[in-house]
């Protein structure tokens, strides 16, 4: 079985405003969970839609009944992709996001579309929907239904933190064009595409390496 989550929320700031906002989010006061974030790779197309991938590494604190299921030394800290695909045309943005470590214990897949709002355009709205599974035998549902918990807690996080670099947005010079920012956002991605890429690599052997030394536990 599968958890399954379906949410919509509404920002009142414009489409432009919060595709700007969305590059911007952190750090803020309310995402004191997200610990880093890398560029992975970046890319406009033809049809000048903006292609994203970025690293994510976020805190993954354990209720205590897991805590006594995993080792100590088990990481807490969760890496996740997201992908996202920015079509200024239809003034659209669509995300999606999960986790690649700890996927044993729990999956959480992500998708955001964020579009302009029917009632008002000067508004944008933005339909979630979540997935969350778990393999272990036994404790699945509890495990789905905690991660279900924490992803709504989350949600709530993100949109005050969405809000909280909107109002710091406002008052201030409009914002840059999708194209210019496509353009910088390119060039900086040059200089760390090659770093994340590597930092990557690196975090994904940590975690074999990990998951090695549990397995060699298990047989001792």
């Amino acid at each position: 079985m599968v958890k399954y989550f379906l949410g919509q929320s509404v920002l009142r700031s414009s489409w432009d405003q919060v595709f700007a906002a969305f590059w911007q989010r952190y750090p803020n006061p309310y995402s004191k969970h997200v610990l880093t974030e890398d560029i992975v790779h970046r890319e406009v197309t033809p049809d000048q839609k903006l292609l994203s991938r970025r690293l994510l590494t976020k805190t993954n604190r354990m209720p205590r009944w897991a805590e006594r299921l995993f080792p100590a030394n088990v990481a807490h800290s969760v890496y996740i992709l997201e992908d996202s695909v920015v079509d200024p045309q239809n003034q659209t943005m669509t995300t999606f996001t999960w986790n690649i470590n700890h996927a044993r214990l729990m999956v959480v897949e992500e998708r955001c579309v964020y579009r302009v709002n029917s009632d008002n355009s000067g508004w944008t709205e933005i339909r979630r929907e979540a997935w969350v599974s778990s393999s272990l035998f036994g404790v699945s549902r509890a495990v789905q239904e905690f991660g279900l918990a924490r992803f709504k807690s989350n949600v709530t996080k993100t949109m005050k933190g969405f809000e909280y670099i909107l109002a710091k947005l406002q008052g201030e010079a409009p914002s840059k064009t999708l194209v210019e920012t496509a353009k910088e956002a390119k060039e900086k991605a040059k200089e760390t595409a090659l770093a994340a890429t590597e930092k990557a690599k690196d975090l994904a052997s940590k975690a074999a390496t990990k998951q090695q030394q549990q397995q060699q536990q298990q047989y001792v």
